[in-house]
């Protein structure tokens, strides 16, 4: 939790920031280049830091301040659900494409049995390569 020193600290840093980042460009050319150089030296020697992995720790944040980088991110159960419906709803078209051609079929294939099982012609007929041509370019 934040204290009342903590925010007093964040403040005056603040200040100190504005303050330098507003004169920063009266700083004499060869204050510019010592400090420069300095930064420098300070960036070669600094040591490299240690790799760590995330800490899975709840990490609470104040209105308005930024989430830290490395903290994880809890998803509500209906962000889960918007995210997952499309999949869903493909998955259920397919489906429902299946079945309705799977029936459409069936009835294609009733119709050609009741036709023939109720035709005069013999069973022989239809055996026929011809007649099967012929059956094709009547419908």
């Amino acid at each position: 939790m934040s204290s009342a020193p903590d925010t007093k600290e964040l403040e005056f840093a603040l200040k100190v920031r504005r303050a330098l980042d507003e004169n920063a460009a009266n700083l004499p050319v060869s204050a510019v280049d010592k400090l420069a150089a300095a930064r420098r030296t300070a960036l070669a020697r600094k040591k490299p830091e240690a790799v760590t992995a995330p800490a899975l720790a709840p990490v609470f944040a104040h209105a308005g301040m930024p989430v830290p980088a490395g903290a994880p991110r809890r998803v509500s159960p209906l962000r889960r659900l918007l995210r997952v419906w499309p999949l869903v709803a493909l998955v259920l078209g397919v489906a429902a494409v299946a079945y309705w051609e799977d029936v459409q079929r069936a009835a294609e294939l009733a119709d050609i049995d009741a036709a023939m099982l109720s035709d005069d012609l013999p069973l022989n007929a239809y055996l026929d390569h011809g007649f099967n041509a012929y059956l094709s370019r009547a419908r």
